[in-house]
């Protein structure tokens, strides 16, 4: 039988371990932690000798105090030191938070990424907070967003159902960036809409020409069923990881199409990394899910016999 004493011990210890969680997930891991996750896949539509590495940050939501210039200064310099051959931007660079103490200008953050550099360019799309906070943009149902401009402003190209053919080493490879999948919040004023994205992935995928293989960039990983296996990779960010993930679970994320697409390496028609994300929305909380940028290997068995 439990004795009083120790029953108030038992609280009494639960309850610190709730306040050092909290006070952790508030205060250390959203602000202070930083980890370069490392992606090897090997889609078979990506020819094995064509080694080709990526650095991905996804979901910076810049605003002080949780994610503040000085921190996107050293995320861009550990990004650069990764020697990446491309940076790609998955989009939500606005605050998604309302306990902030300053919302950071778009030229202002944009300022700070135009430092990331790579020799096949620094590549971006938007996301979804890029639109929602953009009054202007919401009313017109149509972009491009504050957030487009800003980038575009700072030398950094935006692709929103749009693609580039890049070329290392003589071998070409397609980038493709998707329209946004929910731009348009649900509001009265839309109900005429039969869809709230600005999303076309088969137009987008219609301006590749010939077979070189495609890499997408959709910042919502949930089209990933409807991709087809004519693209060797999706990368995608805005779940955070779902900011609180528990033992490989993610509670805040729910399935789409049968999967739980919240964080991590997926095989589907092609390969899809979904990045746990830089910044916070909602509440300023990570737990099990620290801040990260994504590198991406691919080719990996040139890499390895080189």
């Amino acid at each position: 039988m439990i004795s009083r004493r120790h029953l108030i011990r038992s609280i009494g210890g639960l309850s610190a371990l709730g306040v050092s969680t909290a006070a952790y997930g508030v205060g250390v891991e959203p602000v202070m932690r930083l980890r370069v996750t490392r992606y090897h896949p090997a889609p078979r539509q990506w020819p094995a000798d064509f080694p080709l590495k990526i650095a991905a940050i996804a979901d910076i939501h810049a605003c002080d105090p949780w994610m503040s210039l000085e921190r996107i200064e050293a995320i861009v310099d550990r990004a650069n030191g990764l020697n990446a051959d491309l940076i790609v931007l998955l989009g939500d660079y606005v605050a998604g938070l309302h306990h902030v103490t300053r919302i950071i200008p778009s030229s202002e953050w944009a300022a700070g990424l135009a430092r990331l550099k790579a020799p096949l360019g620094v590549h971006a799309v938007m996301g979804n907070h890029d639109y929602w906070e953009d009054n202007t943009v919401q009313r017109a149902g149509r972009g491009p967003t504050v957030a487009h401009r800003a980038l575009e402003a700072a030398g950094i190209p935006v692709y929103e159902n749009d693609v580039v053919r890049l070329t290392k080493d003589g071998r070409p490879f397609w980038l493709a960036g998707l329209g946004d999948q929910l731009a348009y919040l649900p509001a009265r004023r839309f109900r005429s809409m039969v869809r709230f994205g600005a999303d076309d992935l088969s137009a987008t995928l219609a301006k590749v020409t010939d077979d070189a293989p495609v890499i997408l960039l959709a910042h919502e990983p949930n089209i990933a069923p409807r991709v087809p296996a004519r693209v060797a990779l999706q990368l995608s960010g805005h779940t955070h990881g779902g900011q609180v993930r528990l033992l490989g679970w993610s509670p805040a994320v729910p399935p789409q199409h049968g999967l739980r697409l919240a964080y991590g390496h997926f095989r589907l028609k092609c390969d899809v990394i979904v990045s746990g994300g830089l910044g916070c929305s909602i509440m300023p909380v990570r737990v099990g899910v620290p801040p990260e940028i994504v590198e991406v290997t691919l080719g990996r068995t040139a890499s390895l016999l080189s």
